[in-house]
């Protein structure tokens, strides 16, 4: 398959994500054959891996390189340990999707997700993440997250300043959660909380808003010597200070472009109450029932069925031991089906078994 098409933003979330069934689970086995050499040495030690999804084909993501997405590329990341005092390793593995992700991407990712997951002998806890809408653990697996626009094809580093196209970067958060995003070159971007690196090949700008904090400061400061390290001397890097640079600057006047809407509030969810649905196959026909609104405890769950927490900022699917293969089969659809028609579909999914239950799913249960 030549070129994959981008999505436009958020298109996949009307989409089957699952897709099984589906050509492109077809066309996924066909190229996978019958065992993924991805997967060799995959969870063999405590540690993080990551690949990205490239036409069907899994690959992997340079260890230098993770915590750094585009969001034109969907990715897989498997996170690999052992509980304090346990022999036994255990495995937390996320698909994440980039907001222009297309959907063979996504759903390629989602696919091999649940390989992964088998190869593991569903020992894992599989998460969807959404750009924009990680969840804390994803989160705590780097140090910074970078987003930058497009796909990986655009590389990281080894770029010759001289055809360089220029980038603005928003560096905002604190201690170990500062976040770094290419936003477009637009004045309207800059704000005093934040610091803003401007990358126009040769010359680094790094912006420091006077309400920002050293952490942002820090990190840019950091990126900074590292794109010039990566360019070898042939870039070079100045710091401004929001108070001390005039309008007419170099900084400013490259900033050229209209601004884009990227904010997530339309993704919220309005209604903060929890919300418990059961999936059940056990009159002979699959059904989705509401269990439960309000406070759940985990005496709200049965062994014997699939269970669907949507605690509004994460949605839980719970796995009983006692599920039927076709129950277990549909559970990630039928979250991603039920999260699709809420005003909140872009929120992180868990799926895991029971006794397997993630620390932040057990926060989210009333004691």
């Amino acid at each position: 398959m030549a070129g994959l098409r981008k999505a436009k933003k958020y298109d996949w979330k009307d989409t089957n994500l699952a897709l099984f069934g589906s050509d492109l689970e077809k066309n996924v086995k066909k190229e996978s054959a019958s065992m993924e050499v991805a997967w060799k040495g995959a969870g063999q030690k405590p540690g993080l891996q990551v690949w990205r999804i490239v036409q069907f084909k899994v690959t992997s993501w340079p260890k230098e390189d993770h915590g750094k997405f585009y969001s034109g590329d969907s990715y897989i990341i498997l996170n690999t340990y052992k509980e304090e005092g346990g022999d036994q390793l255990l495995y937390d593995v996320h698909f994440w999707i980039g907001r222009e992700s297309s959907q063979d991407e996504y759903g390629t990712a989602a696919y091999k997700t649940v390989e992964l997951d088998t190869f593991l002998n569903d020992v894992p806890v599989q998460h969807r993440e959404v750009q924009g809408f990680e969840s804390d653990l994803f989160k705590s697996y780097f140090k910074t997250i970078t987003v930058m626009k497009g796909g990986a094809q655009t590389g990281f580093r080894h770029v010759e300043p001289e055809k360089y196209k220029p980038r603005l970067l928003h560096f905002c958060g604190q201690r170990r959660q500062v976040e770094i995003k290419e936003v477009p070159l637009s004045k309207d971007r800059i704000k005093s909380d934040d610091v803003f690196i401007l990358d126009l090949g040769k010359t680094i700008y790094q912006w420091n808003g006077s309400g920002s904090n050293k952490d942002e400061r820090f990190k840019a400061g950091q990126f900074c010597q590292q794109l010039e390290s990566e360019r070898c001397g042939r870039a070079k890097a100045d710091v401004l200070e929001e108070g001390s640079t005039d309008p007419s600057h170099e900084f400013f006047q490259a900033l050229t472009d209209d601004d884009e809407d990227d904010s997530n509030d339309e993704f919220n969810a309005q209604d903060g109450q929890q919300e418990l649905f059961r999936l059940s196959d056990a009159s002979g026909r699959m059904t989705f029932t509401v269990q439960k609104k309000g406070s759940v405890s985990k005496s709200d769950f049965d062994t014997s069925d699939v269970f669907i927490l949507d605690a509004k900022k994460s949605l839980y699917v719970w796995v009983g031991k006692g599920t039927s293969k076709a129950e277990k089969r549909n559970a990630m659809q039928y979250a991603h089906e039920y999260l699709m028609k809420t005003d909140h579909p872009l929120i992180s999914v868990s799926c895991m078994q029971e006794g397997r239950e993630s620390r932040d799913f057990v926060s989210a249960l009333a004691a």
